[in-house]
Parts: C-alpha cells; structure tokens; sequence
C-alpha cells in the first residue's frame, strides 16, 4: 500500500492556494485598472474611487503573501528535485 507524504499534501494544498490568491489578487488589479480607465473617460465619482482605492489595498493583501509562498513551493520543488537527482 502506498503511503501518502504529508509534506507534499501539504505543499500541494498551498499551491492550490496560492493560485487562488494569486487569480483574485490580479484581478482585483485588472479591476482597479478598468475602473481607472471608466474615470478617465467619463469623470470620477467617489464611488468609483472607493473601489479603486479598495480593490488596490485588498489586492495587495492578498497578493502578496500569495506570491511569496508560490516562491516558497517553487523553491522547495526544485531542492527536491536536486536532492533526487544525486
């Protein structure tokens, strides 16, 4: 019977996360930027303002861990590999 290795359900989870992280961090960005262009165009109102500034402070939040933890598991993959490779 195949044994499942903690550290690598683990790792596994993390990345999953990390993707989600990352997918809403961007598009929380994507979502500032749209909304910086619609002002642009058409004049700013507090509302869109509000979400700029939001969707900015919340997407920072999110992505940042979210990046430094994908570097994280990057990194720990690639050890692993090299460890198997000698």
């Amino acid at each position: 019977m195949a044994t499942v290795d903690p550290v690598l359900t683990r790792r596994s989870a993390i990345a999953r996360w990390v993707s989600i992280g990352k997918r809403v961090g961007y598009g929380l960005y994507l979502l500032a930027i749209v909304v910086f262009g619609v002002g642009y165009a058409v004049g700013y109102t507090t509302t869109m303002t509000t979400v700029i500034i939001v969707s900015l402070s919340v997407g920072s939040v999110i992505l940042a861990p979210a990046i430094v933890y994908g570097y994280g598991v990057k990194a720990a993959e690639r050890e692993e590999r090299r460890a198997a490779a000698r």
